[in-house]
């Protein structure tokens, strides 16, 4: 009798809300309140059925997203693994490739970078990709921009490190700093910084994000595997591991 009076309640609740939303006029103003009472008094006699409705959500919504990060690496596996504008770490000829769209500002990125540097010290054969995912703001792609141009002087590792290293929020006047101190040629930089061509590698970037379902940093990519959010070295390099154990990457 509970399930039945339950199915009743949701269905209910399903008709009025789709009532609402269309503005329908199926229901007379007493026959809407009284529905609205029944759907009321049972949702705080029985709360977890709201639980279990955002639950659903969450799992329907994750699976959706899964399906489309699987079709999106498949159908974009070169301008993942292999977009020439992307600096490469490690062995560019490395068996396995580790993808990373990170934020300059992101508190989790700088968490994660020296496990990953760790990782390409330690792994000879690992070959990784940096992406520069500027999404916290126009300080951030201040940042972006300058590392993107610090690598037309042959300095993107050194600046991108620095970056990193630095303890506090990334500002324009900041990265200044960094980039003068790395010796970079500061007039060359700021034309470099300005050129179309960086603006469009971060809008590259920010439209693969979007295919991928990526909605924050750090995200990593290791062959077929996306994974959104901070990992600890140990965890990628098991995922490293698992792609070597079958034998070769299946798109990377």
């Amino acid at each position: 009798m509970r399930n039945t009076l339950r199915t009743l309640i949701i269905s209910m609740l399903v008709l009025w809300s789709i009532s609402a939303a269309t503005n329908a006029a199926e229901f007379n103003d007493g026959q809407r309140q009284e529905m609205e009472s029944i759907i009321k008094d049972y949702l705080l006699s029985h709360p977890e059925i709201l639980q279990e409705m955002s639950q659903t959500l969450e799992q329907r919504q994750k699976q959706a997203e899964d399906e489309q990060r699987k079709d999106g690496l498949v159908k974009n596996a070169d301008q993942i693994f292999r977009d020439k504008s992307d600096y490469v770490v490690g062995n560019p000829k490395g068996n396995v490739t580790m993808v990373e769209f990170f934020d300059y500002n992101c508190p989790w990125c700088k968490k994660d970078f020296p496990d990953v540097m760790a990782l390409i010290d330690e792994d000879k054969e690992l070959k990784v990709v940096l992406k520069e995912f500027p999404i916290l703001g126009p300080d951030s792609e201040y940042a972006a921009k300058a590392a993107i141009a610090a690598g037309k002087q042959v300095k993107y590792l050194q600046m991108h490190t620095a970056l990193y290293l630095h303890e506090g929020r990334i500002t324009p006047e900041i990265v200044d700093e960094i980039a003068a101190a790395q010796d970079l040629d500061m007039e060359q930089l700021k034309k470099d910084m300005e050129d179309p061509k960086t603006a469009e590698i971060i809008t590259r970037n920010r439209d693969l994000a979007q295919l991928l379902a990526i909605n924050g940093t750090p995200a990593f990519i290791i062959d077929d595997k996306l994974i959104p959010g901070y990992l600890p070295k140990d965890e990628l390099a098991n995922m490293i591991k698992e792609v070597r154990a079958r034998g070769a990457c299946l798109i990377c």
